[in-house]
């Protein structure tokens, strides 16, 4: 621990990312990320971008971006933020919306970033637990707060959110800001965002990691009322004028304007979490139902980190998480290829005989 660090440094406990592994013929199964790679539309744009103009800076407005995405959901471009991933949104809607005198309010099974950014910020919180199902229950968040934050689907469960009960928190909240994290909504969950226009209290994030496979672009969005969106302007231009660089902009258009290729990639991947859950519970594995690209799946006679490790093995990576105890048998597993996901039912059989 370095002496020159700050107070706020040394009680940190920064997020742990999902491992990146450099082992070869690796079945990649724990990161979330899309199995197909993004539209032909997304590679032309970028090669397009590969000028001599790079050596200006971008759009600090993002205004191109701003646009198509105000666009495929008819908002306005000032009802849009843009970021360098929605981590990055959330880190501004967390200094920009979410830090007031009462307590923030989020699930006790949820995205783990959303503690450490409280603790970056110096922001107070209290976890709402989930019930024995692992599903949120809405009226527990009608008490005070300063403000109020839920993945829908929830992660690491998956377990959609329907969008009357979002209606429900918001409508208990009026006076505070209600910020729907939509990371995963594109694989069978109904988005909040139509509820934008009725709501200026609801901030809705999105990114075009999962369901636009460019989780190696990086951006992220927030919709919302204009004044949400103002307060989050005035973060960003306070710390970063230029966060979306030329590439992004380019990349991110195109994948956005490409509504039959990020269609037809979500439903195959919405077909494959079917058959891939079909084969798991045939293996004797429990299966929390999931709106994501992944299923949280715990066996019923082997432990989950025994598991984990024996796939490992087998060069077949997921993701367990040690805590909360609560999950510690579940194994989070991304939805692959319809290839990838017979290996690792095939590895599976094999460990479980």
């Amino acid at each position: 621990m370095s002496k020159f660090w700050s107070d706020i440094v040394r009680e940190l406990k920064p997020y742990v990312p999902g491992e990146q592994p450099k082992m070869q013929n690796l079945v990649k199964l724990n990161t979330n990320e899309n199995p197909y790679g993004p539209s032909p539309k997304v590679i032309a744009a970028l090669q397009a971008e590969a000028a001599e103009t790079l050596r200006l800076y971008p759009d600090p407005n993002s205004d191109k971006l701003k646009e198509a995405i105000a666009q495929n959901y008819g908002l306005s471009a000032s009802q849009v933020f843009v970021g360098n991933g929605s981590d990055e949104v959330l880190a501004h809607v967390f200094q920009a919306l979410l830090k007031h005198s009462r307590p923030l309010l989020f699930p006790d099974i949820t995205y783990s970033f959303y503690p450490v950014y409280c603790g970056l910020y110096e922001i107070e919180f209290e976890t709402i637990e989930l019930n024995a199902q692992f599903e949120i229950n809405v009226d527990d968040f009608d008490r005070p707060n300063g403000g109020i934050i839920l993945p829908n689907p929830n992660a690491p469960t998956g377990i959609p959110l329907a969008l009357a009960e979002i209606e429900k928190i918001l409508k208990f909240n009026a006076e505070s800001v209600v910020v729907i994290d939509e990371a995963y909504v594109d694989f069978g969950t109904e988005s909040a965002v139509k509820l934008i226009n009725t709501y200026p209290n609801l901030l809705v994030t999105h990114t075009f990691s999962k369901g636009r496979s460019l989780a190696g672009l990086r951006v992220g969005y927030a919709l919302g009322h204009k004044d949400l969106i103002e307060g989050l302007i005035r973060v960003k231009d306070s710390f970063n004028s230029y966060p979306i660089d030329r590439f992004a902009e380019a990349g991110a258009v195109a994948a956005m304007q490409d509504k039959a290729y990020f269609e037809e990639t979500c439903k195959k991947v919405i077909a494959t979490r079917t058959a891939l859950v079909s084969d798991l519970q045939g293996l004797g594995f429990d299966i929390l139902p999931s709106g994501a690209n992944f299923v949280f799946a715990k066996h019923l006679k082997r432990e989950g980190a025994d598991l984990a490790a024996k796939l490992r093995e087998k060069n077949v990576v997921v993701r367990h998480f040690t805590k909360p105890q609560r999950v510690s048998n579940y194994l989070r597993i991304t939805i692959g290829t319809d290839v990838q996901s017979k290996l690792l039912i095939d590895a599976l059989a094999e460990i479980l005989k």
